[in-house]
């Protein structure tokens, strides 16, 4: 479905994107500080989530000021509410990267080392892929991508299982790493919550596009 922007809208998808990218690079390096344990990538993610946190700002007032202005059509005020709620999830895919690299930081500062990393690597990049193509499917209007997207976070879940299940293990079997894998498994958490971002957008996308709620629509499909 291919709809007409005014420039004012064409704003907002711009810095939706533009706030999508900057997310998936925190993610990305938050993962890359964990794996090289580099204390200056953990802390260009915290600096970048300021930047985040300011384009989500930048959204809401853009929205303000064109719905005051412009008085726009049904359509095109659903479309903004959305681009709010999704620069929402943005901002918190933010946070919780910035969450993952200061627990990151707590790891290294204790000077203890960490051996395994579970499923963390996989749960990232499937995570990451989900929040692009939720992204992708919010600028093209595509249904059938943010239908996929609540498909995959199931797969998300079950790593974060996973993982909880092998760090529980690893505490037992060592002692002294009791602290590092209790906040290797706060960052797990963390990813499966940008998943869980990632798929609050695709869901909102959907009921943009069809006018019905995906969990029902699941539910139907189950």
């Amino acid at each position: 479905m291919k709809r007409f922007f005014h420039e004012e809208l064409e704003a907002v998808r711009s810095h939706i994107m533009e706030m999508g990218e900057r997310a998936v690079e925190s993610a990305n390096l938050a993962l890359r500080a964990l794996e090289q344990r580099d204390l200056d990538i953990a802390e260009s993610v915290i600096e970048g989530d300021e930047i985040i946190d300011a384009i989500e700002t930048r959204i809401d007032e853009e929205v303000a000021r064109y719905i005051s202005l412009r008085a726009p059509v049904a359509k095109d005020l659903r479309l903004l509410f959305i681009a709010v709620k999704a620069s929402h999830d943005l901002e918190r895919v933010g946070d919780e990267a910035t969450s993952i690299v200061k627990r990151t930081k707590k790891i290294l500062a204790s000077n203890e080392t960490y051996r395994e990393l579970g499923r963390v690597p996989d749960m990232c990049e499937l995570a990451i892929s989900m929040l692009k193509e939720a992204l992708f499917s919010f600028i093209q209007e595509d249904e059938d991508i943010a239908y996929q997207i609540i498909r995959q976070d199931k797969e998300v879940d079950a790593l974060n299982r996973e993982n909880f299940k092998e760090f529980v293990e690893l505490m037992k079997d060592d002692a002294s790493k009791v602290d590092v894998y209790a906040e290797m498994i706060f960052i797990s958490k963390s990813f499966e919550r940008i998943a869980d971002h990632a798929k609050n957008i695709a869901e909102e996308v959907y009921f943009l596009l069809t006018s019905q709620s995906l969990k029902q629509v699941l539910k139907g499909d189950a």
